[in-house]
C-alpha cells in the first residue's frame, strides 16, 4: 500500500530519540521545513506565529500549552497534542529538592559558607560558631499540602508520604484515573484555604487558565499556616508575586521556591528561583518527545487523537483502507448531514465514530470504498466543519 508523505517542522530542539520514531522514508523532519503538515515545540512562542495554512497538527513535547494558540486553532479543526505525565517524575524529583532545601536551609548555609575567608583554620571556626542559624527541620511528621493532584501531584504526594510526610490534598477536577492513583493516605481537604491552614508546606500543580490565574493571592497567603514554605513548580502566573512578597514580610511565607525567576524576586533572602528546571532533564525531554511524536504520528496516518487539549480522545481501529476524519462543531444534525451526504453519494459506511468535546467535536468513518475529490468537497463545505482530511491508505 502507498503511504502518503509528510513534512513535519519542529521550532525547537527535540530529543533526537523522539523523532527517530519518525519513518525516514515517510517524514521529512527538520527545523527549516517548508509547508508543514505539523508542527512540533517546546517552549517557541507561537501566539503571534503566522501557522501555516496547511498545518494539520501541532504538538508540544510537555504539558502547557500557554505558548501556542489553541483557540485560534481550535477554530481551524487543528489539533493541540500535549505530553502529560511525561515529565511527572523529573518535577516530582525536584519538587523533593527544594522541600529538603526549604527544611534543611540549605540554600542561606550555602551564601553563608560562600562568604567565609581564611585558612581551613579560621574556616572551621567560622562554620562551628555560624552553623546553629541554619539548623533545620526533618520532613517526617510535617504537612504537606498538594494543590492539584494530576500525574504530577499525586508522584508528589506518594514520595512524600515515603519520606514520612503527612498529606493533604485538593483538586476540584480530579480524574477518575488520577483519583485511582492517588495514595489512599492522602487526606482530602475541601477548599484551598482548608488545605493551606493546615499545611506548613504547599506545593501547586495545576494548569495555568483563567481558574487558576492568581489562584494564591493576598487573601489566601493569609490564610497559610504561619512560617509555611510555599513551592511553585507549575506555571509562574498561578502565584501572586505582591502577595507572596508581602507574606515573607508578615512572616506568614518563611520560603518561596520557584521554578520562575523574576527581576522583584531575584537574589531575595527567602526566595530560591531556579531556571525553569522542571522538565530539564534528558529522560523527560526523551519520554515527552516519545509521547508527542507518536501521538501525532497517529493522527496523520490514522486520524485518532490521544491527549490533544483542545479535541476528544477517539481511536478506531483500521477495517478498510479508506477513512475520513472530519473536525466539526458540536452541534445536532452533523452526523446525519455528513452519513446523508455519503449515502448520495453511493458510498457504504463500514464503521463510524463520533465523539465531542465542549463546542468541539470530531467524527471518523471508514469506507468500503473510496470518496471521490466531490464528494470531499461537500463533506468540507458542511456548515460547522472546520477540517476534513482523507486519511486512507490506498492500494499500491
Amino acid at each position: 500500500m502507498d503511504k502518503q508523505r509528510f513534512r513535519i517542522l519542529t521550532l525547537n530542539h527535540i530529543s533526537p530519540h523522539g523523532l527517530k520514531r519518525f519513518p525516514a522514508e515517510q517524514y521529512t523532519v527538520g527545523s527549516h521545513v517548508e509547508d508543514p503538515d505539523a508542527i512540533l515545540v517546546r517552549s517557541h512562542n507561537m501566539l503571534k506565529m503566522d501557522i501555516p495554512a496547511g498545518v494539520r497538527a501541532i504538538g508540544r513535547a510537555g504539558a502547557g500549552t500557554n505558548n501556542i494558540p489553541v483557540d485560534a486553532m481550535s477554530a481551524r479543526g487543528i489539533p493541540v497534542f500535549y505530553t502529560p505525565g511525561a515529565n511527572a517524575n523529573a518535577v516530582k524529583e525536584l519538587v523533593l529538592a527544594a522541600l529538603l532545601m526549604a527544611a534543611r536551609n540549605l540554600i542561606p548555609a550555602i551564601r553563608f559558607t560562600e562568604g567565609l575567608t581564611g585558612e581551613d583554620a579560621a574556616l572551621h571556626k567560622l562554620v562551628e560558631e555560624g552553623k546553629k542559624q541554619f539548623a533545620g527541620i526533618e520532613l517526617a511528621g510535617r504537612t504537606l499540602g498538594v494543590i492539584g493532584l494530576g500525574a504530577i501531584g499525586s508522584l508528589v504526594a506518594d514520595a512524600a508520604i515515603k519520606l514520612g510526610m503527612k498529606v493533604i490534598g485538593f483538586d476540584p477536577e480530579i480524574t477518575v484515573d488520577a483519583a485511582w492513583n492517588l495514595p489512599s493516605q492522602v487526606k482530602k481537604a475541601h477548599s484551598v484555604e482548608e488545605l493551606l491552614k493546615a499545611s506548613e508546606f504547599v506545593t501547586l500543580h495545576v494548569p495555568l487558565r483563567d481558574a487558576t490565574r492568581r489562584l494564591i493571592g493576598a487573601k489566601r497567603v493569609h490564610a497559610m499556616h504561619s512560617g509555611a514554605v510555599l513551592l511553585n513548580f507549575s506555571r509562574e502566573g498561578i502565584v501572586e508575586e505582591e502577595a507572596v512578597l508581602a507574606g515573607i514580610e508578615s512572616g506568614r511565607i518563611k520560603y518561596y521556591l520557584s521554578d520562575f525567576p523574576t527581576h522583584r524576586l531575584q537574589r531575595h533572602p527567602s526566595v530560591v528561583s531556579l531556571p525553569h528546571l522542571g522538565a530539564s532533564t534528558h529522560e523527560a525531554e526523551e519520554n515527552c518527545a516519545t509521547m508527542v511524536v507518536d501521538q501525532v504520528r497517529e493522527y496523520l496516518e490514522d486520524g485518532n487523537i490521544t491527549n490533544a487539549v483542545n479535541f476528544p480522545d477517539v481511536a478506531m481501529a483500521r477495517e478498510s483502507a479508506y477513512r475520513i476524519a472530519i473536525a466539526h462543531a458540536n452541534v445536532p444534525g452533523m452526523v446525519a448531514q455528513i452519513s446523508t451526504t455519503m449515502g448520495q453519494a453511493g458510498l457504504n459506511i463500514h464503521n463510524m465514530v463520533n465523539k465531542s468535546r465542549g463546542d468541539m467535536a470530531y467524527t471518523m468513518v471508514d469506507l468500503d470504498s473510496s470518496a471521490s475529490a466531490g464528494v470531499e468537497k461537500k463533506i468540507a463545505a458542511i456548515g460547522g466543519v472546520l477540517m476534513m482530511r482523507d486519511v486512507s491508505v490506498k492500494p499500491s
